[in-house]
């Protein structure tokens, strides 16, 4: 329903209850403007202003105990005959709010809380009370809640914990604390807050509109003090008399800067440490206080002196921000008994708003005591000797001296000994006493021209105290070697060489080392003084050249010559020795190139060029290894043969009952293999008779005698019965008879010797079963006579 109506028409008008007064504002025409628009000579008919209000206004938190009216609805059209009923609607209607169907008169039944619910939408109906049709369209309208002061400021982030650098200037913001008020703050001021300090107001401040706590004071020491608790107290209606009030904790924690150098607790500590202990050997540990924390306490550990920064060296265990002082070079107590070290301690992390509190640095003496010990023998010098001494010298000569001493004050006496691992031949003998090395053995520089020895020293009251050092003896060389040609050297030239002709040039070698260096001369060897074909030049370098003294040369008459060389060295004494040049002459071509020398070997070996030789070399090697490889693969081959044919004759049983082949049938079997299984040693003809071999013909002979056949079989037998390398296998070769209707009559030569009843078989009863050895004898022959 529009809240008015004008110019004509019924419409509903709407009185408001403010503040609990029952007062009623008409929305009629006010005569009261009329009389004014009249007074001001404005001429206009009359009209129908209706000043409908839309807003009610109730009082939160209401105690009474009736009902609180809220206002008033009523429509221009009411005569208050009671014909028109007013209902409303909405949020609230018939509960909240109720309404009288007849004055329109409307009440809140409820106590209303603002913070809760703000306001109410409502709709108002003026209807005839008989028919029920409204009079008017409906019209809508608002209730709101009127805020008074009842909700006191609440924090409602707290408790607060803030923090703030120490000795931080006056008024450095710390933290900012909010505080919430429920109540409207667009009426009056129950929602406006202001801050207070109830605790702590002496070191912070806090500003009372924003809520920003600041420091009061710019002493704040950390180390004094490290926490700090207020009470911040907020307050509705702008701090005026019967506003409320909340109140928080805020806790302020003081942080710490560097404000605070590292400090000693003693100017002095004192440690003891032997003189044996070996270096890195911790002395002892000191450390400095610092009152701030954190990173503000690490610090570093320096040595200041000179003496003690040589001697020691200090490190800081990150842990325990500890100074460890440990022995850099080793101690001698006989040297210096006390050493006095100054160590500084400073912050690494230095702030430097505060360098003028203080240096930021201490420093403390610690005095280290060495205490003696038993220390090994000392050479002198320690880093080793090195001595001279000349190859020929004789056994028994002085080499040298090594010395050692007890650095102890009670100053031991020595021994000395040569590490015979560094001198297993003995060369070198030393005085126990004294340490005086003398030669034990004839020296050669060519040999050795160096000798590295071991010394040891002990001492004579402890052997446990040894110490070593290393002798290096040079040996001193003695001009007793003399030069000697390089090589065996040969040289070649062409028949028509002409006179003065460079052929080849020597050097010389020389085992010798003389330290003056070398110096050689070079001469014809005296049988050669009368040459008539070459002649020596002595280059000056030690090096000498042959030259040509004649023209022509003819390799028919003389193709080889031998020029002996005398080469002799500058001593002291001056040696010397003969070496031989052989000098081909070879064909040569027009350009000089030698063609052919008669030497054959000369020759092949001066065509082929050194790389062609090799050449040939690794082919004939190769050529060899292949025939290597052949030979034992074939070797391989026929010792696998040999094993099989020895398993395939055992348990070989042959018969010969079949009417032909002859000698054919006993390819079948490899008489030689039976031979080479038992190696039955050859008879000779003078200890077992004649060959058997000829047994046929003995056999033929009527005459034979059998008795030196069956000796010999005896014999064997027996020697086949004693053998026990032997395996028991038999086999057996059969030569049946036939018959008389056989065309081929009997296979077995023995049917020549004569008849069957006049043939004595009786030999064959001390054979046993041990034929198969005799068959290697005896098969043969027969074979043979069937051959034949």
């Amino acid at each position: 329903m529009a809240p008015t109506q004008v110019l004509g028409g019924p419409f509903l008008l709407l009185f408001l209850g403010v503040l609990h007064c029952g007062c009623e504002l008409s929305a009629r025409t006010s005569s009261t403007a009329d009389e004014k628009a009249n007074a001001e000579g404005i001429s206009h008919g009359r009209v129908r202003r209706g000043w409908v209000w839309n807003q009610f206004f109730v009082v939160e938190e209401y105690t009474g105990t009736e009902p609180l009216y809220v206002g008033k609805i009523h429509s221009d059209s009411d005569e208050g005959d009671g014909s028109i009923k007013y209902t409303i609607s909405g949020e609230g209607a018939g509960t909240i709010f109720i309404i009288d169907e007849i004055t329109g008169d409307i009440h809140a039944t409820e106590r209303l809380d603002r913070e809760e619910k703000t306001y109410y939408t409502l709709r108002a109906q003026a209807r005839d009370r008989l028919t029920d049709r409204p009079l008017e369209p409906e019209s809508e309208f608002v209730i709101k809640v009127q805020d008074i002061n009842d909700s006191e400021p609440k924090f409602l982030e707290g408790p607060y914990i803030g923090s703030v650098p120490e000795l931080s200037p006056i008024g450095t913001s710390v933290m900012k604390v909010t505080a919430s008020d429920a109540d409207d703050p667009t009426y009056g001021s129950s929602a406006r807050v202001v801050y207070s300090v109830l605790d702590g107001e002496k070191f912070f401040t806090v500003d009372s509109q924003t809520g920003v706590i600041r420091t009061a004071v710019a002493d704040l020491d950390r180390e004094t003090q490290d926490r700090y608790e207020l009470v911040i107290k907020a307050t509705d209606m702008a701090g005026q008399m019967g506003g409320l009030s909340g109140s928080t904790t805020v806790t302020i924690v003081i942080t710490d800067v560097n404000d605070n150098p590292p400090r000693f607790p003693q100017k002095m500590y004192q440690f003891s440490v032997s003189e044996s202990a070996a270096v890195g050997t911790p002395v002892g540990r000191v450390m400095a206080t610092d009152a701030d924390m954190g990173e503000n306490t690490d610090m570093t550990y320096l040595i200041r002196d000179e003496e003690g920064g040589e001697l020691f060296r200090v490190a800081t265990d990150g842990e325990t921000q500890e100074a460890v002082i440990t022995i850099q070079k080793p101690l001698d107590y006989e040297s210096k008994r006390t050493h006095n070290v100054v160590v500084e301690a400073i912050n690494k992390h230095v702030d430097p708003r505060f360098v003028d509190l203080g240096s930021f640095r201490d420093q403390t003496i610690v005095r280290v005591s060495v205490s003696d010990a038993d220390e090994p023998p000392l050479f002198r010098p320690p880093e080793g000797a090195v001595m001279e001494v000349q190859e020929d010298a004789r056994v028994g000569a002085l080499v040298g001296i090594v010395t050692a001493v007890d650095p102890d004050m009670e100053n031991a006496p020595i021994r000395y000994a040569i590490d015979r691992v560094t001198d297993q031949e003995k060369i070198f003998n030393i005085d126990t006493v004294t340490g005086a090395i003398t030669l034990g053995k004839i020296l050669d520089r060519e040999t050795a021209g160096w000798h590295n020895i071991t010394v040891t020293a002990v001492e004579a009251d402890n052997l446990s105290q040894v110490s070593q050092t290393s002798v290096s003896i040079r040996i001193l060389d003695v001009n007793d070697n003399p030069p000697e040609l390089a090589t065996p050297y040969e040289a070649s030239i062409c028949e028509d060489a002409k006179p003065g002709q460079l052929i080849h040039t020597i050097s010389v070698v020389d085992r010798d080392e003389p330290q003056s260096g070398h110096r050689f001369y070079f001469t014809l060897a005296p049988e050669a003084a009368n040459n008539r074909h070459f002649t020596l030049w002595d280059v000056k370098d030690n090096t000498a050249g042959i030259r040509t003294q004649r023209a022509g040369f003819n390799r028919q008459e003389q193709n080889v010559y031998l020029l002996p060389i005398l080469v002799v060295d500058s001593g002291p004494p001056a040696l010397s020795s003969t070496g031989t040049l052989t000098i081909h002459v070879c064909g040569c071509d027009a350009d000089g190139a030698i063609q052919s020398c008669n030497a054959t070997a000369y020759a092949v070996s001066a065509a082929l060029s050194p790389g062609a030789l090799i050449a040939l070399l690794v082919c004939l090697l190769i050529l060899i290894v292949l025939v290597l490889l052949i030979l034992t693969l074939k070797r391989q081959r026929k010792g696998q043969r040999m094993s099989e044919d020895e398993e395939d004759m055992r348990d070989n049983v042959i018969k010969y009952n079949d009417e032909g082949g002859g000698e054919q049938d006993t390819q079948a079997y490899d008489m030689s293999a039976l031979r080479s299984l038992y190696d039955f040693p050859e008879v000779k003809a003078s200890e077992s008779g004649p060959d058997l071999r000829s047994l046929p013909q003995w056999i033929q002979s009527g005459s034979a005698d059998f008795s030196l056949f069956r000796g010999y079989i005896r014999k064997k037998v027996e020697q086949a019965d004693g053998d026990l390398s032997v395996p028991p296998y038999d086999s057996f070769q059969t030569y049946a008879f036939e018959g008389s209707s056989s065309p081929a009559l009997s296979l077995s030569s023995i049917h020549t010797l004569s008849t069957a009843s006049e043939q004595d078989f009786s030999y064959l009863s001390d054979w046993g079963p041990r034929f198969r050895q005799l068959a290697g004898f005896y098969a043969p022959a027969h074979s043979e006579e069937e051959g034949s």
